[in-house]
């Protein structure tokens, strides 16, 4: 790898054949000069930026944390056997890596909103993250309070919902939570988030929210799918009408007769499961 750019002593942004990569290590950086081969025996972490982000505000975003909390996070992310995906997400580390040094400052603990939904809704999130918490801790003179676990579950929602900052998972969260209850609300029943088929139903709801940011909604020309769940679900398919309108009137955006469609289906495996 060929040198391009320090950022501090334990941040670099360096060339790795035709990509350019942001690789941290413990004096990485120390007087270290543009287009020199970076010393592999210093380097901890290389990151890909996702495409489209801009690497070098990616980097400056790194080194402008503590490398120790840096660290500290990375190390954390392995000892729980976090998915590979996860770890190699740059702005994940970045996001948890800045919590923590905040929490770490901050001293006094919070309470944070919804945070009863992020416990239901996000039940295996929340999982990992108390174990990320208690890694970190492991690492932390002064243990983070246990309440952290939901800021945690906050990031890593945040990480695979791509629609943003954490404003934007808020407010997912809100949105997942009041289509629960509309749903339960239109068809006499109440679903419990940690029912199997409601986690389903949580998961295809985040992947929806995922496909709407980035414009890539399901929509085919052919509508003979669409037209056999509206008939073999009709009041599946009137519940999802209600949702992909609530839906509309909170985004801004319309969905797709076919996302429609995949929402009556969904939702119709729930009514099944309910009865």
């Amino acid at each position: 790898m060929q040198l391009l750019r320090v950022f501090n002593n334990n941040v670099v942004l360096a060339r790795r054949g035709m990509e350019d990569v942001i690789v941290t290590g413990r004096g990485i950086g120390f007087q270290a000069q543009p287009g020199a081969e970076v010393d592999p025996a210093k380097v901890v972490k290389v990151f890909v930026p996702d495409s489209g982000r801009d690497p070098d505000h990616l980097a400056a975003m790194i080194a402008g944390i503590p490398g120790e909390y840096v660290q500290l996070v990375i190390d954390a992310m392995h000892r729980v056997d976090m998915p590979e995906t996860l770890r190699n997400k740059l702005t994940l580390v970045v996001a948890i890596a800045d919590h923590v040094h905040g929490a770490v400052t901050r001293g006094a603990a919070i309470s944070y909103p919804l945070e009863a939904e992020v416990r239901h809704l996000y039940a295996e999130d929340f999982a990992l993250a108390k174990q990320l918490l208690a890694a970190i801790n492991d690492g932390l003179q002064s243990p983070l309070a246990p309440a952290e676990a939901v800021a945690l579950t906050l990031h890593l929602v945040n990480a695979g919902f791509a629609v943003g900052d954490l404003s934007g998972t808020y407010r997912m969260t809100g949105l997942i939570q009041q289509i629960l209850a509309v749903i339960g609300s239109h068809d006499g029943t109440t679903l419990d988030s940690e029912d199997i088929s409601v986690a389903r139903f949580i998961t295809h709801l985040r992947y929806l929210f995922v496909r709407m940011a980035e414009h890539q909604q399901l929509d085919s020309d052919d509508r003979q799918v669409a037209t056999a769940i509206s008939a073999r679900y009709p009041e599946a398919g009137e519940t999802a009408q209600i949702v992909a309108n609530l839906i509309e009137l909170r985004l801004d955006s319309a969905l797709t007769p076919d996302e429609v469609s995949y929402l009556a289906l969904h939702i119709a495996r729930l009514q099944e499961a309910s009865v």
